[in-house]
């Protein structure tokens, strides 16, 4: 795995902006190496270019961070204006920004790099350079040929390339081990997700289990956990694991509105064509109507009712009012 990082003269992309600092790393004799490319000026730019091109060669795949809408593409039109070819376009791309959100964003909160690096390991940077000041202190440096401003700079990039490492260990390490890792619901959410998206139907369901009934889990990552395990249930023609979620989010306090609803009319349709027990699923669908929903949702629950009413008056059962 070659893990990179730039630092950039903008944020907007397009082909006046420069990567003035490549920052690489990767595994070897059981240490990381960092190797940094800076361009110390614009007519050097082939050489850093070839230079990054000769490493990434020998590497089996890419890890960025946020690198899928930026830093590939960015360091990609580089590699085109030179008409050089690409070394990443065959090597497979992993951007730990997506997995990173699943397991470790909690609602509202940032999901910047530097912030996992202090949630997960407990390190607090001193003095980085914010990323705003970056582009500037690189032209402060074209203008004047002071570099001293660029330590930070230097610095900021060789701790982003450690904290992707880091963090890129944590979740092969995760799902390696499997959903009894996960210290927290959420992560164990985040794993299955994970998981079910790379076809482990199987494990997918033990690590929303392992989330819905994790000693932390918050009411809304508990009721995410349960749907999904329903969900992922139903999927699998799994009816009587898929109902036993279903009721555990009627069960829960302070249930998510719409995930209570989705659960409602889920047992509602369990009730009526599986286990053909007309009351309960009509207690049910009473119960999803009570719940806010759109326009045509509600009228497909009075739609479910009145069929429900139909088969119960046939079969002679004394119905509860609609209203």
């Amino acid at each position: 795995m070659l893990f990179i990082d730039l630092e950039t003269t903008g944020l907007a992309g397009g082909a006046g902006t420069y990567a003035f600092l490549v920052g690489c790393a990767w595994y070897q004799d059981g240490s990381l190496r960092v190797r940094q490319f800076f361009l110390s000026s614009f007519a050097a730019e082939r050489v850093l270019l070839e230079a990054v091109a000769e490493i990434a060669d020998s590497c089996g795949a890419v890890v960025t961070y946020n690198g899928k809408s930026f830093d590939l593409p960015l360091i990609e039109t580089r590699y085109l204006l030179h008409r050089l070819e690409t070394p990443f376009a065959s090597v497979p791309h992993v951007d730990m920004l997506h997995p990173a959100r699943r397991l470790w964003r909690e609602d509202g909160s940032e999901c910047r790099l530097n912030a996992l690096e202090q949630v997960l390991c407990g390190h607090l940077r001193e003095g980085d350079v914010p990323g705003f000041e970056i582009p500037s202190r690189y032209f402060h440096f074209v203008r004047t040929g002071d570099a001293r401003r660029l330590e930070a700079v230097m610095e900021h990039n060789r701790l982003d390339l450690i904290s992707l490492a880091m963090l890129t260990a944590r979740a092969s390490q995760l799902l390696e081990d499997g959903p009894a890792a996960a210290r927290t619901g959420r992560e164990a959410l985040g794993m299955g997700r994970l998981y079910e998206r790379s076809g482990m139907a199987l494990d997918a369901r033990a690590a929303f289990l392992r989330a819905a009934e994790h000693s932390e889990t918050d009411t809304a990552t508990c009721a995410e956990a349960w749907r999904a395990y329903a969900v992922l249930s139903r999927r699998d023609r799994k009816f009587g694991d898929a109902a036993h979620g279903w009721r555990r989010i009627i069960e829960l306090q302070s249930c998510p509105p719409a995930i209570q609803r989705e659960a409602a009319e889920a047992l509602a349709v369990h009730h009526e064509h599986r286990l053909r027990d007309l009351e309960a699923a009509r207690a049910f669908a009473l119960q999803s109507l009570n719940v806010n929903s759109t326009r045509s949702r509600h009228a497909a629950t009075q739609h479910r009712l009145a069929r429900l009413d139909r088969k119960l008056g046939e079969s002679g059962a004394v119905n509860a009012p609609l209203f």
